[in-house]
């Protein structure tokens, strides 16, 4: 009857008794409230909802025991979800009758406690307020009324009748009249109070203060308190009320994370992680911009432990933490100075690979964890989990861990990392092996015949393919075969390429042959065959233009397969160029050109292909079919991921593999099956093959090994590919793939708790309100990585590979074939939503928004968050900043963490970041103030300021020490509910950063003004930090554009100064073969234009004046010009030489003068720009003051000087600057700190200032 849908009630909140969080004063009455311990059939059970989620599984001990073993509450209702199909079936009967019977249980187990908070509702109605759950609870529907069954409330309502009335007899409770009423097996009895009543949780656990073995001393705050003691008022104060929460942390006592934080040593961890492979987490199947374990590791306890040194730290954390800590290899000091110094020493030494399977390290680590939250086990949430390196840290430290993502790939990766490799153990991993071999073993025996082994008993492991056009020539017509590079093997003396010769024959067209040869040079191995799209004949020189290229491709379906005629001999298609191969009891691979039977065996896997999907076909086309035909991204999706490949006639996902590849795919995904427990790790084993084994791969002739799909967060067009042999040893194949998974297992660490992972929405997430310890995620970067698209790669293969796995569908749309792409927070302008408007700024600001809304409902109100960002684009932070904080979010902490190696390829000229920003983060209190404009105005600077000076001592620099900034300004900014000018008009956190008043303009301009200037202070002076252009003793706009320019060029930690590194014979560079590959890459230095701008104007530097002088902007990117770039500008048509020429003839004469003469005002002067002079007298004198040479002309025109090797003329002009004044040497030496160490522009720069006199 309760359950009928006339039972639903309106409340009027201000005549209740309303209830949502458990630790309001009339908390303790939700099923959630810890404090409240029951015993049944002499079972413990630590909450009325570990009970009634119990009573669920009334068959099934297993399941009940997992529940009831759960510290917290929401753990345990966690846990009964994955079983909730095995619920008994009369479940939605009983229910109610089950939930009254667990009410008068914990009467009758806490009765002074819950007697007395009971009565203290006196006659008012009590009313649960839930946001999801109308059954048990009210919804509010506006400020005053609440609106549901409200079936737990009328429950407690009938309970404190029943109390009040005849009370004595609820001390016993009977069981209710329900069939297959069981406690692990057992019919539950009688339930009677226990003997010593107690009003704490931990008591009857034994878990008190006293048998952890440490002393409690008198009036400590986790003392016994007495069972009868008064439910507090609504009016005391946190500190008042906290022997009711035993030790557990205040909500005033600020986290670790949120006063300090090792940055250094974490991020040399953090850095050195991404080179480490074996049975590393993310080698289990390629999720993109995974975040290093041990940055996340490190993170965690900061956010987990509270700050000793904060006067709210519970003491027995602090005597517990130092237990833990004993054991380590570290001096312990006496104060909480000391304890917080060792406190994240521990952090920053736990941070490192290696400790993190460590048990000495994990004990403490986890130690720790139970030391500051030790009435129960916290939860920490990721709703963006991705690859899962936040929630597999959380599960190390001990921690409940809950992680949901929209994509189900990423579900897939979540659930066996986080549910399967916990449950099974690190001994699933020889069971893998043994079944890999046997899946290789039998793989061989039925694709033996596509991959014959030659005569001499060579094994091929690699097959190298080209895609053919035919050349239009009208005298021509011969196949060009579409190469990159005719390279083989670049190792030192084991050089092999490929030689071309022309054959003509009379009556046929032009024919290409090869033959490998060893070069003496590398001169000796000609270029490749097309360039950026153009296609070059070899046999006449015709350039095929790129539209004719794609028109050829698009006829072939992209051209990765081979024609054959009726007889099997091949006329055209994609062309083996060579095969690689291993001889038994020879080093080395070996290369030999194709023969006959080659094609043979190609021929051969096509003819069984049609076989497959004619068998297909007949059948009624029943299931999916065979081959992934699932399509493409269009053109205009997002990104690189769809943005060429239909352009050559890609249209279905099949399409990117050859007719032999679809072949040996479906044969090992038929030779799988269903291998029960160990099928999805088969699956992500098969992942690892799918990428290796399709024809966007390269031969890498370096490393002399197939190079993956994904080597960058695109799938690129490649001209020549790698087919790599499934079943041979070599990187790529079916062993590497079971083997690397196999690792991945068996390096998992002990005792591990298993995880909560499911497919949701970080919008609407599935957790009720107020469950969670910590929120801690990694959300999408803006426009970074279009997720869906590149995961539907894998998802066409695995649910096929697994059709049955739940995850391997849209949830949210079963019409799409594919992940889902509508509600995914990535902007892409020109895809739409689920409603239909673009996925625009707003969209992606609006996304974030909800998210954090939802992020906040689920947190505790003690809880604590942090966010992990590290977009490179100012767009990009504002859009994540703004749905933060209209989630209701302040940032209380912000922590830059290397995440990059040093040898990155772009970092030198461009500011590539090389930390992800970790803002930490609580909930925005609904009572916050509004803010005062020029309050927050006047506390930036000096914020701003001491926490740039404590980055840089930290090694953070340039680009990632600006993004670090924001962290300290939103402190300032987010902790308002709003901030206002003195009109009342409110500051947006972004705006237009080209207005000039503050409502329009936004915060985030001002944020970036003040790092400027401060960075202008320290690389030239006050001066220029605070004036603009044609102040006396202030350098001109160039100069500070330069030196800005440069100083955000910076790198953390000196990652990219100079040349990037690349290790010998293990790398090549990854570049598209597509037109969309760059020209030759200009010199000089970039940044993003929006970066430039943001600093520039606000300190008075017009961009425009200095187009085509010092900086060229194009797409977006302004470039720093290289000063050989600049010779004309500065000495004229007949450059340097010449002038200096004259100088060595006539050493008497003004150099300045004699250099430049075309400069004739009475000071010497660098000619400054190019242009010119009007004939008009006012235009000339504007014109005038636009050449006159600037400091950073002079100082350039050294610069050129030294580098000609005219020591003359150089002395001279040096000279001449030292009596012109010093601004000449202090922007040289301020540039010469600024710019890269191994630079040419230093090393001119350098030798300059050597040549100065002293």
């Amino acid at each position: 009857m309760m359950a009928d849908q006339n039972q639903i009630r309106t409340y009027r909140a201000t005549d209740c008794v309303v209830f949502k969080k458990t630790k309001e004063r009339f908390g303790g009455l939700s099923n959630m409230a810890p404090g409240f311990p029951l015993e049944v059939n002499d079972v413990h059970i630590r909450t009325s909802e570990a009970l009634y989620q119990a009573c669920r599984f009334p068959n099934m001990p297993d399941i009940q025991r997992l529940i009831i073993s759960q510290r917290s509450p929401m753990t345990a209702k966690m846990k009964s979800k994955p079983h909730r199909k095995q619920t008994r079936p009369d479940w939605e009967k009983v229910r109610v009758s089950i939930m009254r019977w667990c009410l008068r249980v914990k009467l009758a187990q806490n009765w002074h406690k819950f007697h007395d908070l009971l009565l203290a509702t006196e006659d008012r109605p009590i009313v649960e307020e839930s946001r999801k759950d109308a059954f048990w609870g009210a919804k509010p529907i506006d400020n005053e009324s609440l609106v549901g069954m409200n079936i737990l409330g009328r429950l407690l309502m009938e309970l404190r009748e029943d109390l009040c009335g005849n009370g004595d007899k609820l001390t016993m409770v009977e069981p209710p009249d329900i069939t297959q009423f069981f406690l692990f097996e057992n019919p539950i009895g009688i339930v009677e109070p226990p003997e010593q009543v107690s009003g704490q949780d931990g008591e009857l656990f034994g878990i008190t203060a006293s048998s952890t073995g440490i002393e409690a001393p008198h009036g400590a705050i986790y003392a016994q308190e007495p069972v009868n003691k008064p439910i507090p008022s609504v009016g005391e104060s946190p500190t008042q009320n906290c022997t009711l929460r035993g030790i557990a942390i205040p909500k005033e006592c600020k986290r670790l994370a949120e006063v300090d934080f090792p940055i250094a040593v974490v991020s040399k961890h953090a850095a050195r992680e991404k080179s480490i492979r074996h049975g590393h987490p993310s080698t289990l199947h390629l999720w993109w911009a995974r975040r290093p374990l041990g940055a996340c590791r490190a993170m965690l306890l900061g956010l987990l432990l509270p700050d000793p040194c904060d006067e709210h730290c519970p003491l027995e954390f602090k005597i517990r933490a130092r237990k833990a800590l004993a054991p380590l290899p570290q001096a312990l000091e006496p104060d909480d100075d000391g304890l917080r110094r060792s406190l994240l020493r521990f952090i920053g030494d736990f941070a490192n690979w290696d400790m993190a399977s460590n048990q000495a390290y994990l004990e403490a680590g986890r130690e720790l964890v139970k030391a500051a939250h030790p009435d129960e086990t916290p939860l920490v949430v990721d709703p963006f989990a991705g690859g899962g390196s936040i929630p597999l840290e959380a599960l190390r430290l001990g921690c409940e861990a809950f992680a949901s993502d929209l994509n189900p790939v990423a579900c897939l990766i979540l659930k066996v990392m986080l549910e399967d490799i916990p449950r099974h153990g690190p001994e699933l991993a020889e069971e893998l092996r043994r079944v890999g071999k046997e899946i290789k073993e039998k793989a061989e025996k039925e694709l033996s015949d596509f991959y014959p082994k030659d005569p001499d008993g060579a094994t091929p492991i690699a097959y190298l393919w080209a895609r053919t056009i035919k050349c239009e020539s009208p005298n021509c017509g011969s196949e060009i075969p579409l190469m990159r590079s005719f390279w083989l093997c670049k190792k030192e003396k084991r050089k092999r390429a490929l030689m071309h010769k022309v054959v003509r024959p009379k009556i046929r067209a032009p024919q290409v042959e090869f033959e490998i040869f060893e070069p003496k040079a590398d001169n000796e191995v000609r270029g490749g065959t097309v360039t950026r799209a153009k296609a070059t004949c070899l046999c006449c020189g015709t350039v095929l233009p790129p539209e004719r290229v794609r028109a050829q491709l698009s006829e072939q379906r992209g051209g990765v397969d081979v024609v054959f005629n009726a007889k099997g001999t091949r006329i055209g298609g994609a062309r083996i160029l060579a095969i690689v191969t291993i001889h038994p009891g020879m080093q080395g691979r070996k290369y030999r050109l194709p023969s006959e039977s080659d094609y043979k065996a190609v021929w051969t896997a096509q003819k069984r292909l049609k076989e497959i999907l004619k068998q297909w076909e007949h059948g009624g086309r029943k299931g999916l079919c065979p081959v992934p035909d699932e399509p493409l991204p269009t053109k205009e999706s997002h990104r690189a991921v769809g943005s060429q490949l239909p352009l050559y006639g890609f249209e279905v996902w099949g399409d990117l593999f050859t007719e032999r590849q679809k072949v040996v795919l479906v044969k090992l995904y038929d030779i799988i099956g269903d291998k029960g427990t160990l099928t999805p790790f088969l699956g992500c084993a098969f992942s690892r093959v799918a990428m290796s084994d399709m024809s966007c791969t390269r031969w890498n002739a370096v490393a002399e090994k197939m190079q993956h799909t994904f080597g960058r967060q695109a799938l690129p067009m490649v001209w020549d590919f790698a087919e790599v042999v499934l079943t041979a040893n070599a990187p790529g194949n079916w062993k590497s793939g079971y083997e690397i998974v196999a690792d991945v297992i068996a390096s998992a660490p002990p005792k591990s708790k298993v995880a909560q992972v499911h497919n949701a929405d970080a919008c609407f997430h599935p957790l009720p309100s107020e469950a969670v310890k910590v929120v801690f995620t990694d959300p999408p970067y803006y426009d970074a990585i279009p997720y869906s698209d590149l995961s539907d790669f894998f998802f066409v293969w695995l649910k096929r590979v697994m059709p049955g796995n739940s995850f391997l569908r849209d949830k949210f749309d079963l019409t799409n074939p594919l992940t889902p792409k509508a509600a995914e927070a990535v902007l892409c302008e020109k895809a739409r939503n689920v409603i239909g408007r673009p996925k625009d700024r707003s969209f992606y600001e609006e996304t974030m928004a909800k998210a954090f809304t939802e992020c906040r409902r689920v947190l505790c109100e003690d809880g604590i968050g942090s966010v992990v960002f590290a977009h490179k684009t100012t767009e990009g932070w504002e859009a994540l900043l703004s749905g933060m904080i209209k989630g209701g979010w302040t940032v209380t902490g912000s922590w830059p963490i290397s995440t990059e190696m040093g040898s990155r390829l772009n970092a030198r000229e461009t500011a590539a970041l090389a930390t992800s920003v970790h803002l930490v983060c609580r909930p925005r209190p609904v009572d916050a103030p509004v803010g005062d404009w020029a309050d927050v105005l006047r506390e930036l600077p000096n914020r701003v300021g001491d926490w740039m000076e404590r980055l840089q001592g930290e090694g953070i620099r340039g680009a990632d020490l600006v993004f670090a900034c924001i962290g300290p300004a939103l402190e300032i900014f987010s902790r308002y509910s709003k901030v206002v000018d003195p009109q009342e008009r409110e500051i947006p956190l972004g705006g237009d950063p080209e207005a000039t008043e503050p409502h329009m303009r936004g915060f985030l301009a001002y944020v970036w003004e003040t790092v400027g200037r401060i960075a202008l202070e320290q690389v030239l002076g006050t001066a220029e930090a605070t004036a603009r252009n044609g102040m006396a003793g202030v350098l001109e706009e160039d100069a500070r554009l330069t030196a800005l320019f440069l100083w955000t060029l910076q790198a953390t930690n000196g990652n990219g100064e100079g040349k990037s590194e690349k290790v010998k014979g293990k790398s090549e560079e990854i570049e598209d073969d597509d037109e969309t590959a760059p020209k030759s890459k200009p010199k000089g230095y970039s940044l993003a234009f929006d970066v430039v701008r943001r600093f520039a104007q606000p300190l008075g530097i017009e961009l425009p004046k200095w187009e085509g002088r010092i900086i060229d902007t194009k797409k977006g990117v302004v470039r720093l010009l290289p000063i050989s770039e600049r010779a004309k500008q500065l000495f004229g048509e007949d450059g340097a030489r010449t002038a200096a020429f004259e100088l060595e003839r006539e050493p008497n004469i003004d150099p300045q003068l004699l250099l430049f003469p075309e400069m004739k005002q009475e000071i010497p002067k660098v000619r400054g720009r190019g242009g010119k002079r009007s004939r008009s007298m006012a235009r000339a004198a504007e014109l005038t003051t636009d050449l006159e040479a600037t400091t950073l002309d002079r100082v350039h025109a050294t610069m050129l000087l030294q580098a000609g090797g005219m020591t003359n003329a150089l002395r001279a002009l040096i000279k001449a600057e030292q009596e012109r004044g010093p601004d000449f040497l202090r922007l040289a030496n301020a540039l010469s700190a600024l710019y890269p160490k191994d630079s040419e522009e230093k090393r001119l720069l350098d030798a300059m200032l050597l040549a100065i006199p002293r």
